[in-house]
């Protein structure tokens, strides 16, 4: 018996408009999520090179932990575990930027740590010897440095925070994969549209790319 294949083109261009319905969802929760996490990882990430150990401990704590759990894990506790300890129900698209902000902001913490730490100690000090402060050096000399050679990892991690919103549609948000699955359920035309859900992620994240592309070309990003 010969199996025969065909792919319905029309099928897939019909899905457009309704897919289109939850990229807004998608670039919300994934850029909202990211912005808190940018400021969890700064904060995260300077406790994590601190001297003091009351200050790094609390940082590994939490960068291990979110770091060595799936980002699906961390959306259903936030969705379905928070609310019992809170006494009441969590919006799904706020557990959803929430997922993002705690598990990109472990991300970003290392991000951080690795561009402050790959600054010359000798900058430092140099920056000490002429009078200023260790707060003016650091923000100053160092920070400003280390923010350009981070801007690549950052942007690495944002894709991967985009495509990690597809996870949400297990809790209900009207995303992209969620806006796939209930055309899918009238249509049943299951590979066209996860293919269009595909082409449009892709879209996406080589946008993000080519924008990241353009920076290091003209030197804003690395050394």
């Amino acid at each position: 018996m010969e199996a025969t294949f065909q792919f319905d083109w029309q099928a897939a261009i019909d899905s457009i408009p309704y897919l289109l319905k939850g990229i807004p969802y998608t670039l919300l929760i994934s850029f909202s999520g990211l912005a808190i996490g940018f400021v969890i990882g700064i904060l995260f990430g300077l406790m994590r090179v601190s001297r003091m150990i009351w200050l790094r401990i609390p940082a590994v704590v939490y960068i291990e932990v979110f770091r060595g759990t799936p980002v699906l894990v961390q959306v259903l506790f936030i969705f379905y575990g928070l609310p019992q300890i809170l006494g009441g129900p969590i919006n799904a698209l706020v557990a959803g930027i929430a997922a993002i902000a705690v598990n990109s902001g472990a991300y970003i913490s290392e991000i951080v740590r690795g561009g402050v730490q790959s600054i010359e100690r000798g900058q430092r000090e140099a920056s000490l010897s002429l009078g200023l402060s260790r707060l003016q050096a650091f923000r100053y000399i160092i920070w400003p440095q280390a923010l350009r050679r981070m801007i690549p990892a950052l942007g690495n991690q944002g894709i991967i925070s985009i495509k990690d919103t597809s996870l949400f549609s297990v809790i209900g948000v009207g995303e992209l994969v969620r806006q796939g699955q209930i055309y899918i359920a009238t249509t049943f035309s299951a590979l066209e549209v996860y293919f269009m859900v595909a082409l449009l992620y892709l879209a996406i994240t080589l946008s993000l790319s080519l924008a990241l592309r353009l920076l290091e070309r003209r030197g804003l990003v690395g050394q």
